[in-house]
Order: C-alpha cells, then structure tokens, then sequence
C-alpha cells in the first residue's frame, strides 16, 4: 500500500469519528475530556493524523460503543473447511499417560 491510500483510509477515519461526534452532539471538549486527549490531539483525530496512537482510537471507540469492531480489523482469516479438516486431523488422537 502506498501513502496516499493510507492516508485516504486515515482521512475517512476521522470523518466517521467526527460524524459520531457530532451525532452525539459532544464538543471537541467534551469528547476530548472523555477519551482521555487534548482538543489538539482529537482535531488531529479528526483529520486523519497518523501521528495518534492506536490506543487513544480504541478510547475513542469504546466512548463510542464500536470498541467490538477493532478485532473484525486483523481477525484470523480461517474458513469452516480449515477447521473441519484440524478438528478431524485431531479427532482420533488421544493423550497417552506416563506412569511415574
């Protein structure tokens, strides 16, 4: 991925926070106070500075009641037919116990 596109991703991040915002009819203030950040930190926030980090998104988040769509971002990508054939590659093992 080349810069531009992430900042593009960055970009739209802060309009959808900025969006839930105001939806919630919250100052730049209040929300700052609630997530823990200066006025300074959330309009960069806002405007899509990859300066923030990853904890203060997941304050925001939280704040917001989206802190569940963080895991969707890097969840293991694993399909039903992977899982059968693990579960049936161990479905005949059994544990064999040492005698002490």
């Amino acid at each position: 991925m080349n810069d531009s596109f992430c900042n593009n991703v960055l970009n739209q991040l802060g309009q959808r926070l900025r969006q839930a915002r105001l939806v919630r009819e919250d100052t730049q203030a209040d929300f700052a106070f609630r997530i823990g950040v200066s006025i300074p930190t959330l309009r960069k926030m806002e405007t899509g500075s990859p300066q923030v980090s990853i904890g203060t998104w997941v304050n925001a988040l939280d704040i917001l009641g989206c802190i569940s769509d963080m895991d969707k971002l890097i969840a293991p990508k694993e399909s039903l037919a992977e899982r059968f054939e693990i579960q049936q590659k161990y479905a005949g093992r059994q544990r064999v116990k040492r005698s002490r």
